[in-house]
C-alpha cells in the first residue's frame, strides 16, 4: 500500500465509524456559526460535561451575537462563572460585537476574514468554516494532534514550530474534502473515545490497521512544561451591617472587572479568626488560600468597598470566592 492509499484509507475509516458511532452534541446538531463559535470558546480549558452542563441554558440567554454585544461587561462575566479563563468571555464579546458592526450580525465565509475578528485565530477560524458551513479547513487540537502523531508514529514535539507545521499538513492531507463537517468531527472524537492519553484502546480503534505506533503512550512527544509554583494567599472576609467588603480587579489583572475579596499579607491578617484553607489550581499555580474572618469596619483599604450580598449576587465573581461567600455568609463574624 503506498502513502497515499494509506492516507485515503484512514479518512474512510474515520468517516464511517463516525457516522455509525458518533456522539451527538448540541453543537453538532445546528450550523449556526454562533452556537458553533460559543461552543468552540467554552470547550477551550473545560471538559465537555462541564460545558454540557451550561451551553443550554447560556445558548438561552445569549441566543444571538446581538444578545452577547448587547449585554454589558459584567453582565457577561457573571454568566461565565464557574467555567473560568474569563478573557474567553471577553473575547467573544468582542466578536459579537464585531460581527454585529462590521457583518450585520452573520459571520463571513472566508478563513482571513474570520481572522480579523478578536478572539479567533486558525483553530477557530476553521472550526466555524467546517462546521457551520462545512468548508474543507484542516482542524488540529490536542486530541487531533495526538491521533495524527499516533497514525505516523511521529516523534516530532507536538508543540513545536515544526512540530505544528507538520501536523497542519497532515490534517490537511488527511481531510475528506467531501465532508469536512464529518471528517473534523470524526478526528477529534477519536482522540476523546479510543486514542485517549493513557492506555488508549488500540483494540477497537477504527484506524488500528493503518496506524503505525509502535508505543502509542509516548506520543504526542511535547517540550518540558516549566514547574508549578506554589502560593499561599491570606484573605479576608470581612462582613459588617453595611455589607460585604469586596475589590473590583483593575484592569491588567487576571480577573479584570469582578469582585474578589480583599486579600492581605500574612502579618495583617494574625489574630483572626481562620474560617478555612482552600487549595485550587489556575494555569501553572498551585494556590493555598487562607480565608480570615472579620467584622470590623476598619478593615477597608483604599479601592475596596462595600456591598450587599443580594446586589454582589448578581455582580460577576470568581467561583473560589463565590463559594466561599454562598459556605459562610451566615458565619457570625468577629
Amino acid at each position: 500500500m503506498t502513502e497515499s492509499e494509506r492516507s485515503s484509507a484512514i479518512t474512510r475509516a474515520l468517516t464511517r465509524w463516525f457516522e455509525t458511532s458518533g456522539r451527538s452534541y448540541p453543537w453538532r446538531e445546528t450550523r449556526d456559526p454562533w452556537a458553533i463559535l460559543v461552543s468552540e470558546v467554552m470547550l477551550q480549558q473545560t471538559t465537555i460535561p462541564a460545558v454540557l452542563n451550561r451551553y443550554a441554558a447560556w445558548m438561552a440567554r445569549f441566543p444571538t451575537p446581538a444578545a452577547l454585544a448587547d449585554a454589558t461587561e459584567e453582565e457577561a462575566l457573571r454568566s461565565w462563572e464557574g467555567l473560568g479563563y474569563y478573557t474567553r468571555v471577553r473575547s467573544l464579546r468582542a466578536a459579537a460585537r464585531a460581527v454585529c458592526k462590521q457583518y450585520g450580525g452573520a459571520f463571513p465565509r472566508d478563513a482571513g476574514l474570520l481572522r480579523r475578528l478578536p478572539g479567533i485565530g486558525e483553530y477557530t477560524a476553521g472550526a466555524l468554516l467546517s462546521f457551520a458551513f462545512d468548508l474543507p479547513a484542516p482542524l488540529v487540537d490536542a486530541n487531533a494532534a495526538r491521533v495524527l502523531t499516533r497514525l505516523d508514529n511521529d516523534f516530532t514535539p507536538a508543540d513545536s514550530a515544526e512540530g505544528r507545521r507538520r501536523l497542519r499538513r497532515r490534517a490537511e492531507e488527511l481531510l475528506d474534502r467531501r465532508r469536512p463537517r464529518v471528517f473534523n468531527s470524526a478526528l477529534m472524537e477519536l482522540g476523546q473515545t479510543f486514542c485517549l492519553p493513557h492506555r488508549p484502546d488500540c483494540l477497537l480503534c477504527p484506524c488500528r490497521e493503518h496506524c503505525l505506533a509502535e508505543n502509542p503512550e509516548a506520543l504526542p512527544v511535547k517540550t518540558a512544561r516549566p514547574p508549578h509554583v506554589e502560593e499561599t494567599h491570606h484573605d479576608l472576609l470581612c462582613v459588617t451591617p453595611r455589607g460585604v467588603l469586596v475589590e473590583k480587579q483593575a484592569e491588567g489583572k487576571r480577573h479584570q472587572g469582578m469582585y474578589r475579596l480583599p486579600r492581605r499579607n500574612a502579618e495583617s491578617t494574625r489574630g483572626l479568626p481562620l474560617l478555612c484553607r482552600q487549595k485550587y489550581s489556575v494555569t501553572r499555580y498551585k494556590i493555598t488560600r487562607l480565608l480570615y474572618a472579620s467584622g470590623d469596619p476598619a478593615q477597608a483599604r483604599p479601592g475596596e468597598e462595600w456591598i450587599g450580598t443580594e446586589t454582589l449576587e448578581k455582580l460577576p465573581m470568581a467561583s473560589p470566592d463565590r463559594k466561599m461567600l454562598r459556605r459562610f455568609l451566615n458565619t457570625p463574624m468577629k
